[in-house]
């Protein structure tokens, strides 16, 4: 790989920068690896981009830059990276680096939902819910937060229990509602009115959701080997 990079081997440098970030074939080096993900940025690696773009966003290697950041997240989302796409999203959510614009946050969450980035796909499905920044579409919405949800998304989860709760972009469902609930709280999620919902269900009910969500909170509560 020493080789390759003094050569000019984009890809043989954005490895060295990896070995020297997690310490494999010699010491931990972030100094070395900061190097090699800039000179490996410079040659267009969409991946070096997103990792140079974090240390900016980090702040202890270099000042902390979200411009920069900004501009490296871009260069690396343009590429199709669908983790720059989604970071490059809340950075205009956010306004962060960039001016704040819903609808490029939308259409760069779009493009990483398709590629299967589960936080995109919940940014992407809160945006389509509430209409911000893209067409309001519900149905859309509830087809995105239930997707994020199988791949155990706390926040999807929730989201989809509310949606089955209150029948909007699906039909009503409370047992897969109350399923759904009880998945997210074990992972950490707060819900106060969906326990109140849950609590004011009729009990047959209320069991058959626990029930179906049982399979999903056995491996929860498993120790770790």
């Amino acid at each position: 790989y020493q080789f390759a990079a003094a050569r000019g081997d984009r890809e043989a440098m954005f490895a060295l920068a990896m070995f020297r970030l997690r310490g494999r074939a010699g010491p931990r080096d972030r100094d070395a690896a900061a190097k090699w993900l800039a000179a490996a940025a410079k040659l267009g690696h969409p991946l070096a981009a997103y990792n140079l773009a974090l240390l900016y966003i980090e702040g202890q290697l270099f000042p902390q830059d979200f411009n920069r950041a900004a501009e490296l997240m871009r260069e690396a989302a343009d590429a199709g990276n669908p983790e720059a796409q989604y970071a490059l999203g809340t950075f205009y959510k956010q306004g962060r680096g960039v001016p704040k614009d819903p609808r490029e946050a939308a259409r760069l969450w779009a493009l990483a939902a398709l590629a299967d980035n589960i936080d995109a796909q919940v940014e992407y499905a809160i945006a389509l819910f509430n209409g911000d920044g893209v067409a309001k579409n519900e149905e859309a919405a509830a087809s995105l937060f239930r997707k994020a949800a199988l791949h155990g998304s706390a926040i999807a989860q929730d989201r989809l229990a509310r949606i089955l709760a209150d029948g909007r972009g699906a039909p009503k469902n409370p047992t897969e509602a109350v399923k759904w609930h009880l998945i997210s709280k074990a992972r950490g999620e707060t819900d106060l009115p969906l326990d109140d919902y849950v609590t004011a269900l009729d009990p047959t009910v209320r069991a058959a959701g626990e029930k179906a969500a049982q399979p999903w909170l056995d491996p929860l509560k498993r120790p770790p080997s």
